[in-house]
């Protein structure tokens, strides 16, 4: 696809440095080094500016806020040959916090750090991520990603002994049992799925009002993209689906999926939905799919910008696919 590394998420070239991982005297030293910077997260929110242009905060490894971490670091890469660290201060509780206010669709709400200035603030990676430069993305999007799979993953998963971070931050060793275990990413595949001028789109249970996207599901062990852009269209819509392409990728850390852009031509337009797994679903024109982008639809929002499914549709009705 043209311009597929505009995808939000969609990768800026970090060196990752991955020969580090396995050498404890080398992590150490890079902890340790002047030019070593931290991303700080709190319950899976990156630290960001909100003075324009608005960006990803970098710390000096000796910052006081860092204090409150309660786990190893993460080692993210390096940028302009200094280290990158991705660093978790959940354990920290800011003061006064409503906690209904907290993991909305789009949490609204913005922390505090006292020991950084008002312009710091810990907000929601899903509101922000239109803000973001590719390299801030791709950083906040790893560190969240990866501190999101450690959460619900401190047990070994073949004895139930607690495990221990190790790699850097990208294993977990069990010590009972020998066990290895690494961050984990699951495939899904979203799709534009067209008959004719029109595309196919559709919306889930408890989304906005207006608020409609294009299909997507999980990839199933043993199926191909391919295979899967077919059953989860037709097991959502009843729609079948004949030939079936790759357009692009785009990480989606939340929780933790690579989403398959993919492109597919209907056989038919009959629509049948399966009320379990979604809630309606629609052919919409081309022309129609214009008045949505531009917000002037009555009844659809615009797909939301930074998810690959507003990339695809305007990639669509630009005619830029190929």
């Amino acid at each position: 696809m043209k311009n597929a590394e505009h995808v939000t998420f969609g990768g800026s070239g970090l060196d990752r440095a991955g020969e580090l991982r396995g050498n404890p005297d080398g992590l150490a030293a890079a902890a340790a080094d002047p030019d070593a910077r931290a991303i700080v997260f709190w319950r899976g929110k990156p630290l960001m500016s909100t003075e324009r242009p608005a960006g990803l905060i970098r710390l000096g490894m000796d910052h006081a806020v860092l204090n409150d971490a309660a786990e190893s670091p993460i080692l993210l890469g390096r940028e302009e040959g200094g280290p990158v660290f991705a660093v978790d201060i959940s354990s920290w509780t800011p003061a006064g916090l409503d906690e209904s206010s907290l993991g909305g669709f789009l949490d609204p709400s913005e922390q505090r750090h006292p020991a950084l200035p008002d312009w710091m603030v810990f907000a929601e990676l899903r509101r922000v991520m239109t803000w973001l430069t590719p390299r801030d993305a791709e950083l906040a999007a790893s560190g969240r990603a990866v501190f999101g799979w450690h959460a619900i993953h401190q047990f070994c998963a073949r004895c139930g002994a607690q495990t221990q971070i190790s790699q850097g931050g990208w294993q977990r060793s069990c010590g009972s049992c020998g066990a290895s275990h690494f961050p984990r990413t699951d495939p899904v595949v979203i799709m534009l799925i067209t008959h004719g001028n029109s595309v196919l789109v559709g919306r889930s249970p408890g989304w906005p009002q207006g608020m409609y996207s294009l299909l997507a599901g999980f990839v199933e062990p043993g199926e191909t993209l391919e295979a899967a852009v077919r059953r989860e269209v037709f097991e959502e819509s009843g729609v079948r689906v004949g030939e079936v392409g790759y357009l692009a990728s785009q990480p989606w850390p939340f929780p933790a999926s690579l989403m398959f852009g993919c492109w597919g031509h209907a056989t038919s337009d009959q629509i049948t939905i399966d009320p379990v797994e979604i809630e309606d679903a629609r052919w919409v024109t081309r022309e129609e799919m214009m008045t949505v982008s531009q917000g002037h639809h009555p009844e659809i929002m615009p797909a939301r910008k930074g998810a690959i499914a507003h990339f695809l549709i305007e990639r669509w009705l630009s005619d830029t696919l190929d």
